[in-house]
Order: C-alpha cells, then structure tokens, then sequence
C-alpha cells in the first residue's frame, strides 16, 4: 500500500497542501469551516502530522508548556483541563512543568529548560521575580499568564480583591461586627498569588464598614480541607470568637465547617462562613461562596495562546491581551443575619479560666468546652 500524503488529504479536502498543514498544526490563517474539512479528510485517510516534518518545515516544535505551582489541588486541575483541551483540539501538544518547591522552581527558570523545546508558555498562579521574567523573555515565545500580570505577557485574571470584597461585605451587611479571615500564607515559597489580593479586598470592606482589622482576626494555612481545619482552629483558641468567618478558598470553608462543628459550634448560628471559588462540592456543603468558572478560564487562556503561537513570525507583531473572567456572589445556608444576643466572647468567659486541671462545664446549646486554657475539645 502507498502511504497516504498530504496531497491526498488536501486533494480529498479540496485545499491547498499548505491549508492542510495549517490545519492540522493549528497555526491559523484558515477558516474554522475549512479547518474541520481538512481534519475529517485526514481521518478518513488515517493520516498525521510527522512531528519530525513539522518542525524541519516551519522551525517550531508544535508543543506548548504549562506550569504551574500545584498539580493535585481541584483549581488547578479545572485550569489544566480547560486549556488541554484547547491545545489537543489545535493539533499541538503540551508539556506540563511542576514547580512546586524552590528547588524545582529554580531549576525550571535558570536551566534553560524550555530553550527550543516549546512555541508557547502558560503560567498559572505564579508571581514572577525579575530574573524569571528575564528568562521567559529570552525563550522568544508567547508567554501568558493565568491569575498574574506581567507588562507584555497576555493574561487572564478574576477581580480578587472586588471578589473578596464582595464576600466580605454580604457579612457586613447580615450585620456580622467579628469577621475573620482564614488566608493563604502570604510567604510561601512558590509566591502563590491568590493570597494577597483577596487579603487585600478583606482589609478594605472592613475598614470601610469601620470594622476592627486585627491580627486576632486572622489565621493563615495551606489552601486545602485540613489547612482550613487547622487555622480555624487557630481562631477558635483565641480570646473572642468571630461571628463569621471569609476562607480565601472552598476547600478551606469546607476545613472550617469540620473544625466548628467538631467543636459544637452551629453554621450558621452561631459562626456565618463564605468561602470562594464555588467548588463542585459546594452546593453539598450549602456554602456560601464566590463563585468563578476556573474550567473556561483555562480554555479562555489556551484558545489566546494558539493564536499567539500561530502569529508568530507575522511582521505585525500580536499584542498582549488583558482578559477579564467574572465572578458571582452564591448565597446558600451558611450565612444568616447575625444574632443581636449572641455574645462575641467564648462560653467558659475567657476573664475566669477554669482552675487548672479541671474541666469547664460546657454551654448549654451542647458548644464547645475547655479542658485547658485555650485548648478546644467536643463534648
């Protein structure tokens, strides 16, 4: 049998040879109509691209990279599936980059380690430092970035301090005085940069409402179930509880229910809780939260990068895009107005510690007691 060509696709298409290879390596300058012909054409053939081909034909390797900080958390895992799905359908394929830690994040922006390996890069969530834009500028490929800005990088970013603003003003207005926040580390090594902003849009409604912004008031953990858990915790042994509580994320509101619960305190009775993100389990949680579509950002971001990739070359340069995704505030079961008879200090009367060694009884809507100072424990 003869091999099948792209003559024979491009005949049995009825294009040009070189429409066809446009078509099938997504580097644009044909129509969608024509796109989808030529690639039903070459399946009715059983014919592919020769990556080998492709890159001696137009000098590029027909492959884009994504890197991101974390691969297991659910945003990121929505992002990767977003934009995958864009790049297969474009004909290119992906390298995906975990950088985790310092070490390997290091080693990712001084090696050298894309240099003619890819025609595009997207970044996700990663705060840039001067020596790593400087190593992405050198690669001489479109950059974007997703939930970061960069001057010439193209982006796609939610509003995260009007967010979180949002979120933190529905507690202001159910009449929520103690409102705290349960917030990424704003150290961590990867310079995660969801942190920040949001912290930023918390700081501003409160001082706004003219509420107290107090360290008191604030815990910070990993963006996970038990990173909530444990700065809830956290809160809880403090000297005056919250009425309400912001998470900077769902899986963080959801580590907050467990750890009031676990404690005897009632959603939304005794503490209101907002979360952000508007995770699948959410609506299982009924928590309130702010809702974005992680999934379309990523496929939003990917669409704009293989059109970056494809105008590569072009005398007119392809200027960067600011895109812009939307967010919404979802209103569910674990916000209610605040109780005017509700006092904002602990049950055991923080001012009379219980003596040492003994227990204190617990309060009589079956909350939370104190086995030592400080120290949580259910009935």
């Amino acid at each position: 049998m003869t091999k099948t060509t792209i003559k024979d696709v491009a005949s049995l298409a009825g294009v040009s040879p070189s429409s066809v290879s446009r078509s099938l390596r997504g580097i644009g300058g044909v129509s969608s109509a024509t796109t989808q012909r030529v690639r039903e054409a070459a399946e009715q053939l059983g014919y592919s691209v020769s990556p080998a081909a492709y890159r001696l034909a137009t000098g590029r390797t027909g492959t884009v990279a994504i890197v991101m900080p974390y691969l297991t958390r659910w945003f990121y895992a929505e992002i990767l599936g977003g934009a995958e799905q864009a790049i297969r359908e474009a004909g290119l394929d992906l390298l995906l980059y975990h950088v985790g830690d310092s070490e390997m994040r290091q080693r990712y922006f001084s090696s050298g380690l894309l240099r003619k390996r890819v025609d595009g890069v997207l970044l996700v969530t990663l705060a840039l430092t001067e020596p790593e834009i400087t190593a992405l500028r050198s690669l001489d490929v479109p950059v974007c970035m997703v939930g970061a800005w960069v001057e010439g990088f193209s982006n796609i970013r939610i509003d995260d301090v009007e967010s979180a603003s949002i979120a933190v003003q529905h507690l202001v207005n159910l009449g929520h005085e103690r409102i705290a926040i349960i917030s990424g580390d704003p150290n961590e090594p990867v310079h995660f940069t969801v942190p920040l902003p949001r912290r930023a849009g918390y700081h501003a409604t409160l001082a706004a409402a003219g509420l107290p912004v107090s360290e008191e008031l604030q815990a910070h953990g990993p963006f996970s179930i038990d990173g909530g858990d444990a700065a809830a915790v956290e809160l809880l042994s403090r000297r005056r509880l919250p009425t309400a509580i912001f998470a900077e994320c769902d899986e963080m509101a959801f580590g907050v229910l467990r750890a009031l619960r676990r404690v005897g305190l009632r959603v939304p009775e005794d503490v209101s809780v907002v979360g952000f993100d508007d995770h699948p389990m959410a609506p299982y949680f009924e928590l309130t939260t702010i809702a974005q579509d992680v999934r379309e950002q990523g496929r939003r971001i990917a669409d704009h990068l293989i059109d970056a990739v494809a105008h590569a070359g072009r005398s007119q340069p392809y200027e960067p895009a600011e895109l812009r995704a939307p967010t919404r505030l979802v209103v569910r079961a674990t916000t209610a107005v605040a109780s005017p008879q509700r006092s904002h200090a602990p049950p055991w009367q923080p001012d009379r510690p219980p003596e040492e060694g003994r227990a204190a009884s617990a309060p009589a809507h079956g909350g939370p007691r104190l086995l030592q100072e400080s120290t949580w424990a259910p009935v």
